[in-house]
């Protein structure tokens, strides 16, 4: 049975139609990321979700109660007991430190714990800014307080609202990590995004245009990056026989990415460049985890979620150009990078 279902929503604001006619469901610890052009409803579904809004017609039901047809006070409730929201604008009291903005959440649910709310931040890497007001943050500080707001009361549902889209590249990654480790964890998100690289990361893509669902265009391999990295550990690094009836293996070899050398299975060029890529996108996430937000990178390499291709030079340098991930396997350099392709594999430090 389905967390979140929709069916024929509609929200009309005078003639415009916001949402028309939206039927969905979304399953409980699933990652949907919401996408579409601006004026597409994304932002006004999200809102109905969160109870924030009430449909015109329709029926949206989220883990079993029907907000079109509950008083004011259930949907009060419902989102203390069920939804943690995440804006892109932050909304903290500016008066309020930290730690103070993550209580009071728990204050409006119920009671205040102080020892939980600062574990709360500290498990987003905040140990050290309890007692910080949001000017004295940065953004990205402020957006993990709003994530350690939103999660202390323990919801079912994650709703975010573009919250990486006033962050710098580093700061992105972050709140990203922390989103997929929610994931892990069981957390159903829904998450509202324009960046088609962050939809990549979700178990699946919600394209609406005009309030309606649409079909998204379908991934190419620069947008699949789990493919590339694991046939790069197989061909590049084990030095393994790869067959053709592997998964992903014939698609590769129909776009080029893959060739057929000496009686075995290899990379093209331009296949090996956008396969050490992809291992890059993943292993500099891995060692961001463990670096700036102090968390054990558990099971195998490449099972954390990989960086956005926007951030991948920014969070390299932030975390000055390492050559290896948490577990030891080999950080391909980058174009641009001040690693060269030649000192990749020296051990010399970066200069």
């Amino acid at each position: 049975m389905a967390l979140i279902a929709t069916h024929d929503l509609t929200r009309a604001f005078g003639t415009l139609r916001a949402l028309d006619g939206l039927s969905l469901e979304i399953a409980a610890g699933e990652w949907v990321a919401v996408t579409g052009p601006s004026g597409s409803g994304k932002t006004t579904l999200l809102n109905i979700l969160a109870g924030l809004d009430r449909p015109t017609s329709g029926r949206v039901v989220v883990d079993g109660l029907e907000l079109q047809e509950v008083p004011a006070g259930d949907l009060l409730r419902h989102r203390r007991e069920r939804v943690g929201l995440v804006f892109q604008q932050f909304h903290l009291i500016p008066y309020l430190t930290a730690l103070e903005n993550v209580m009071l959440a728990q204050y409006v649910h119920s009671m205040t714990d102080r020892v939980e709310a600062q574990a709360a931040l500290e498990r987003v890497g905040l140990g050290a800014r309890l007692h910080h007001l949001p000017r004295q943050l940065s953004g990205g500080e402020q957006q993990r307080v709003c994530i350690a707001r939103a999660l202390i009361n323990h919801p079912k549902i994650v709703l975010a609202d573009e919250p990486t889209g006033n962050l710098d590249g580093v700061s992105e990654a972050l709140v990203l990590s922390l989103l997929a480790d929610l994931h892990r964890r069981g957390h159903t998100l829904v998450l509202v995004t324009h960046d088609l690289g962050l939809a990549a990361r979700a178990d699946r893509e919600l394209r609406l245009e005009h309030g309606r669902e649409a079909r998204p265009d379908p991934h190419d391999a620069e947008q699949a990056p789990g493919l590339l990295a694991e046939l790069w550990r197989l061909l590049e690094e084990e030095g393994a026989r790869v067959s053709v009836g592997r998964r992903g293996v014939a698609e590769a070899l129909a776009s080029g990415i893959l060739r057929f050398a000496e009686g075995r299975i290899a990379f093209t060029e331009a296949g090996r460049l956008q396969a050490a890529a992809a291992v890059r996108r993943f292993r500099l996430a891995e060692t961001l985890l463990a670096r700036a937000l102090a968390g054990a990178v558990n099971g195998h390499c490449g099972r954390a979620l990989p960086l956005a291709p926007t951030v991948v030079a920014e969070v390299c340098a932030f975390l000055d150009h390492p050559r290896a991930c948490p577990h030891g396997r080999p950080i391909p350099a980058g174009s641009g990078c001040c690693r060269t392709a030649s000192d990749a594999g020296s051990g010399e430090t970066p200069r």
